[in-house]
């Protein structure tokens, strides 16, 4: 399997600079892709469209897919996965940067194993302007400890996940669940029996500003996060004590402050 699509979601806040070094970063793939569908969720700035205009002329690989109005991400996912053309869909996010090597190390593994249905990697957390690398955020590689991680902690790194559509559209694709759409896509696919695995190498390159903490807390969070966890017991993929262990624990660090949060996450998550 050689051939894959890129999918990538935009909306109106995103910077135009931004989206630009993330759309050069998959186009600059060491094994190039020969689709790229790019969802518009919404009406877009004039600046933003511009870069898209410029980008879908230059490249015909390139299809820009308009929603008439804002859904959110899964939704927007959902509607791209309509419009890619191959089996093999690598996500990637509107303000981050690939590395050269993510597709090729990713298309590797899934050639060296034709039952994986999910590849992802190790995440490097920059500052805004990807001036600095900080932290890594690591996942477990192995299929089994995957399954075991998964009952307390996201076991995939959304912006740099490949998977296969089938595998996801036969677990009901992306559902709305408030800022953990993917954590939900890939517990569903999971208890569907796919099979994951993550490359213990950076692929991208993650702009890692206060915003991504702040997000990550709040009584908001806190409520889908209890919600989802809730849902995991119901369908027997967790037991009561992997289920009160993530709401305690959860509890206290999504109703910190957003300074100590940030701290937490890079002195005790992150490496």
């Amino acid at each position: 399997m050689n051939k894959y699509s890129v999918l990538m979601s935009v909306y109106d806040k995103e910077k135009p600079e931004f989206l630009q070094a993330s759309i050069d970063s998959m186009l600059c793939q060491t094994v190039p892709s020969n689709d790229f569908v790019i969802v518009c969720d919404g009406p877009l700035t004039f600046k933003l469209d511009m870069v898209l205009g410029k980008y879908s002329e230059q490249y015909p690989q390139i299809n820009i897919v308009r929603l008439t109005e804002n859904k959110g991400l899964g939704d927007a996912l959902n509607e791209g996965m309509k419009h890619c053309k191959n089996e093999l869909i690598a996500r990637m996010d509107s303000d981050d940067i690939s590395r050269p090597n993510r597709c090729k190390l990713q298309l590797e593994t899934f050639a060296g194993d034709e039952s994986v249905d999910i590849v992802s990697g190790t995440v490097a957390e920059c500052t805004m302007d990807m001036e600095k690398t900080g932290k890594f955020k690591k996942l477990p590689c192995s299929h089994t400890e995957i399954l075991r991680y998964a009952k307390k902690r996201n076991p995939f790194n959304h912006p740099c996940v490949m998977y296969k559509k089938t595998a996801v559209l036969s677990a009901g694709g992306y559902q709305s669940f408030y800022l953990l759409e993917d954590y939900f896509l890939w517990i569903r696919m999971l208890m569907n029996d796919a099979k994951g695995y993550n490359i213990d190498l950076p692929l991208l390159d993650m702009r890692a500003g206060a915003d991504m903490y702040r997000r990550r807390g709040g009584g908001k969070y806190l409520q889908s996060a209890v919600r989802l966890r809730q849902w995991m017991k119901k369908n027997k993929f967790i037991g009561w004590g992997d289920f009160l262990v993530c709401v305690v624990g959860q509890s206290i660090v999504y109703l910190l402050p957003n300074s100590f949060r940030g701290l937490f996450y890079r002195r005790f998550l992150r490496k």
